[in-house]
């Protein structure tokens, strides 16, 4: 072996270590050492790496050029159309990615990240025929994809067909039944359906699962409010904003629990505290028939008027 191709691969492979390692930065500098060497340049395997290495580091400009430069060397090599198609989807512009997304499929019909970002462009692109077709196509190619199951269980819950939502939604709690979202999407679809005291559960899971995602409290305590138990809501809501205390829509809906038992100056406290960590709420508060019974306070109004 040449001193050259020595070298050349000893980079790659010192790189790599320090990938392992999440070294990035440093991984990127041999990288860019192998990367001067002439057969670098051509080395497909090697500029992929470091149009990952440059998204990774969010250097996105970067990593286009170099998928660009793979498309030059082989302009069938699905990979750096795939790579393409992320960069555009985590910058928002979803009609590209898609198109990218298209043209690694058209290249590889059993790449199944293609077909799974695919579908979630279309999904949220609001175009759920795509996205169920896509994520199907995922499910056909990887039928434990975790994902693919839950989303499909999500579109099927947002248009009714409950269904197909349970049929996913289970098994994506079969692959993953300690997931946070899984669990609280089965709390949503639960509700959807009447059975309460699943729906219940399951909120209840996903909170000892990840006590950090506020919803799960904010969607128990509703189901209590809407039965009229202020205090349990109240008391659901507040255990969730101990662990998350920047969530502003928990403080604004404990502020109308409060006011529903006549708590008006605490309902005062977290409207106030709400508005400050999201002043959205402001407006909302004027048109919110739930405050009327607040509207009485002068803490209320002499607020009102100090942010008119």
């Amino acid at each position: 072996m040449s001193n050259k191709k020595y070298l050349f691969e000893n980079y790659i492979n010192i790189a790599r270590g320090f990938i392992t390692e999440k070294e990035y930065v440093k991984a990127l500098k041999f990288y860019k050492k192998a990367y001067r060497f002439e057969e670098g340049k051509f080395d497909i395997e090697l500029v992929l790496d470091i149009a990952l290495l440059y998204d990774k580091l969010g250097y996105k400009e970067l990593s286009e050029e170099k998928y660009r430069e793979v498309i030059e060397i082989d302009n069938k090599d699905p990979r750096a159309y795939y790579g393409l198609g992320v960069l555009y989807d985590e910058d928002g512009f979803l009609e590209e990615a898609i198109e990218f997304y298209k043209k690694a499929i058209f290249l590889d019909n059993k790449y199944d990240r293609a077909y799974f970002f695919l579908a979630n462009a279309y999904d949220e692109l609001n175009d759920r025929d795509n996205a169920i077709k896509y994520y199907n196509k995922t499910l056909e190619l990887v039928p434990e994809d975790l994902w693919a199951n839950a989303n499909l269980g999500c579109i099927y819950e947002e248009i009714g067909n409950y269904d197909k939502a349970l049929v996913y939604m289970q098994k994506a709690l079969e692959i993953d039944p300690n997931n946070f979202r899984i669990l609280f999407n089965m709390g949503v679809l639960m509700r959807d359906i009447n059975k309460e005291e699943e729906s219940k559960e399951y909120y209840i899971k996903s909170i000892k699962e990840n006590s950090n995602y506020p919803y799960s409290y904010l969607n128990l305590a509703v189901i209590y409010r809407e039965k009229k138990d202020f205090n349990t809501a109240i008391q659901v809501i507040s255990e969730g904003i101990e662990n998350n205390p920047e969530a502003s829509f928990l403080y604004y809906n404990r502020c109308c629990f409060y006011v529903n038992i006549n708590n008006l100056k605490g309902a005062m406290k977290d409207l106030i505290k709400s508005i400050e960590l999201n002043e959205l709420f402001l407006e909302y508060m004027k048109k919110d028939s739930e405050l009327d019974n607040l509207r009485v306070l002068r803490e209320y109004n002499d607020y009102l008027n100090s942010k008119l």
